[in-house]
């Protein structure tokens, strides 16, 4: 965590005649967000395929001063999306030093603060809190007591000597400490409803009630939740008047466009090997193909992670081979796509009667994805030369073991191939396993429309021939 800039108040006093007027959390986003959008600066980085639909919807609720609901399937970016409102607080804020509640130095809400500051008055010690400490994240879970949330009677506050009706004696949950900040609440309705309830003050009367106690400490957070559709139908459910405190209930979706499919697996996926545009395109039009497939469930979603997850797969076939043939830099082929329905069947839910048939389904679908890649790449492009060249007899082997340069080497030197390679973004002079991966591609295309033979031999690898 980086320093406060020095020069800040660091007393009650300074910051009275250094013009600190508080302001609420939702006033503070509200400003910040505005003068983002006039200064054309972008409020929401790392957020890809919602600029025309989700953003604009959460952008008016936060100008409109609502708590936010998110409902959408899995692996849609809600989380990652309300982790960006951290941003829109400014990046320092002022405390006072030591208390529980992160209280403004000017507007003290507990009775310790209130307390301290009658005492020490304008010498009041004031530290400075940088915004990422002001958002706070809470995955609801079956067992989330309201102690959790809201806050307890504190045993061992009790047993120094405190009576039971001292409020003091309470320690406070998670929303309590997370005053005059964001609190983000991960798959609400797996919240039980009884716990559920204990939300409902916070949200409309920005209050708290523990067990009885009288105490009335006027909140000042936004509140955000995460839900998915799914959940909220059949495993659990947001309760009526919870819901209706939500002031914008949103709906996300998966990327709308392919380009924005592909750049969410470039930002979100850590490659330990090179992994090239056309096979990052491959894996999101196999995504795409599974959310609109009969056979995977789709009201559990296909999540982003999917895509992300295969991608890095890839990369670790690339590199395993790099490592046992030597070859270097290590590159992605078509080839290594085939570990992808293996290794990551298991992220998906199937329709029940294709129980068996799952490998064969993914299989079917990624090679619709292979061929549709290779058909938008190629297009206009003559390939009947690569074909003749295989069908005279220049079979060409591929495989885990089987090295870039050597699958070049089986081929003679075509024009054709030089093209292959530009149009999958490969200069000529680059090494040979970047050359081979297009190269490949286009092999695989010929094979996937009939136009070459491929035969797949037990240890896995596979040769393209007549």
């Amino acid at each position: 965590m980086e320093s406060a800039p020095s020069e800040l108040p660091t007393t009650l006093g300074e910051l009275r005649a250094a013009g600190y007027a508080p302001r609420s959390v939702k006033a503070e986003i509200q400003e910040n967000l505005l003068a983002a959008l006039r200064d054309g600066r972008d409020p929401w980085p790392g957020i890809v395929g919602f600029d025309d639909t989700v953003v604009p919807q959460l952008e008016r609720a936060l100008l409109a001063g609502h708590d936010v609901a998110l409902l959408g399937e899995r692996g849609q970016g809600k989380t990652r999306l309300l982790r960006t409102l951290a941003g829109l607080l400014d990046e320092w804020t002022p405390v006072i030093e030591g208390s529980e509640l992160a209280e403004h130095p000017l507007e003290p809400i507990t009775p310790a603060s209130l307390r301290r500051v009658a005492e020490l008055g304008d010498a009041l010690p004031v530290r400075w809190m940088h915004r990422s400490e002001r958002y706070t994240e809470k995955l609801a879970t079956p067992d989330t007591s309201v102690g959790d949330l809201i806050g307890d009677v504190d045993p061992v506050k009790v047993a120094e000597g405190r009576t039971l009706g001292d409020p003091e004696t309470i320690h406070f949950g998670l929303v309590p400490r997370a005053h005059r900040g964001i609190v983000a609440i991960n798959e609400l309705p797996d919240l039980a409803e009884r716990i559920q309830v204990a939300l409902l003050n916070v949200m409309e009367e920005r209050d708290i009630q523990v067990r009885g106690y009288t105490l009335r400490l006027p909140l000042d957070v936004l509140l955000v939740a995460t839900a998915n559709p799914e959940d909220y139908t059949n495993r659990g459910r947001i309760i009526t008047p919870l819901k209706d405190r939500f002031g914008a209930e949103i709906r996300t979706h998966y990327p709308l466009e392919l380009a924005a499919e592909v750049e969410v697996v470039r930002q979100e996926s850590e490659l330990t090997a090179e992994v090239g545009d056309p096979l990052v395109e491959v894996l999101a039009r196999f995504v795409r193909h599974l959310r609109e497939s009969t056979v995977v469930d789709q009201r559990s979603g296909v999540s982003a992670r999917f895509a992300v997850a295969a991608a890095e797969t890839v990369a670790a076939a690339a590199l395993r081979r790099s490592a046992l043939t030597g070859e270097d830099p290590a590159v992605a082929r078509p080839v290594d796509l085939e570990s992808v329905p293996a290794v990551l069947r298991g992220k998906l839910e199937f329709e029940p009667g294709e129980e068996g048939r799952e490998h064969e389904q993914l299989l079917h679908l990624l090679r619709v994805a292979i061929a549709e890649t290779a058909r938008d790449r190629f297009a206009g492009l003559d390939l009947t030369p690569l074909a003749d060249a295989v069908a005279d007899g220049h079979a060409v082997e591929t495989g885990e073991r089987v090295r870039g340069a050597d699958l070049l080497a089986a081929l003679p030197e075509l024009p054709v191939l030089h093209e292959v390679a530009a149009r999958c973004g490969v200069g000529a002079d680059e090494p040979a396993p970047r050359i081979a991966s297009a190269v490949e591609l286009a092999l695989e295309s010929l094979y996937l429309s009939r136009k070459v033979a491929k035969d797949v031999r037990d240890s896995g690898d596979a040769v393209y021939g007549p």
